[in-house]
């Protein structure tokens, strides 16, 4: 437990690592900060502006914790110049409490993700399931529509992978075909992209949502001895 320390080197040393790197895409995530009065999200708004100071190009995703819902914080992060604002529901509703920790909640994350866009209807909204933990069909739908309902644009979709044996066990595979046809019945629903497939995960080609829907991803930064690589979304952890 951090009790409170924070580095406070961190968004200016996270600032010059994007530049260096020539990146044009970044996440930037962090663990739960219940610690700190604000959740960790000045430490997040910090970040996020001494990388748009050093590099106005770069877009910037912010997956993070829920802030146990305070209004104030998420307006914070939202506020510091990224693009995307992201929060996982993880599951459908009825398997919340079985897969998440307790202090979270489906409805609350839903909360989250709202508040985001009421607050800068011009940001992404985004959130990712995993799948393969016992979900129906008709609670994959009602998730798509109570996240479309609140105005998110993005949801990713993977295989639910056990870490540990002390972990919960996998109850299904979910094919490549199902995955597709989850991807086809979330765009129909209205999402603006739905990357799906068993090895995706939340920051899989995020760079190419932008792209693909015309939103003003820069050019890779050219490296000295080095071709750019549209690959490279790496994740930054902060906080």
């Amino acid at each position: 437990h951090p009790k409170g320390w924070l580095d406070h080197e961190e968004p200016e040393n996270t600032a010059k690592s994007v530049e260096l790197m020539g990146l044009r895409y970044i996440v930037l995530t962090s663990v739960d900060r219940d610690d700190l009065d604000d959740g960790g999200a000045t430490h997040y708004a910090n970040c996020i502006r001494a990388i748009k100071a050093r590099t106005p190009e770069v877009v910037v995703e912010a997956l993070t914790p829920d802030f146990d819902g305070d209004k104030a914080a998420i307006e914070r992060v939202v506020d510091s110049g990224l693009e995307v604002f992201a929060q996982n529901v993880e599951t459908v509703e009825r398997l919340t409490s079985k897969v998440r920790d307790p202090r979270a909640g489906y409805r609350k994350t839903l909360d989250v993700l709202a508040h985001a866009k009421q607050y800068r209807p011009d940001i992404i909204t985004k959130t990712s399931l995993m799948l393969g933990l016992g979900e129906t069909d008709e609670e994959i739908l009602q998730t798509f529509d109570d996240l479309r309902e609140i105005g998110v644009d993005i949801v990713t979709l993977g295989q639910y992978l056990r870490p540990t044996k002390n972990h919960l066990a996998v109850e299904r595979w979910v094919s490549p075909e199902e995955f597709e046809r989850y991807r086809v019945l979330g765009l129909e629903k209205g999402f603006m992209e739905v990357p799906s497939g068993p090895l995706v995960r939340s920051s899989y080609r995020a760079d190419r949502v932008f792209e693909k829907n015309n939103l003003g991803l820069a050019a890779p930064a050219a490296i000295p001895g080095q071709e750019p690589d549209s690959n490279r979304i790496p994740a930054f952890n902060v906080g």
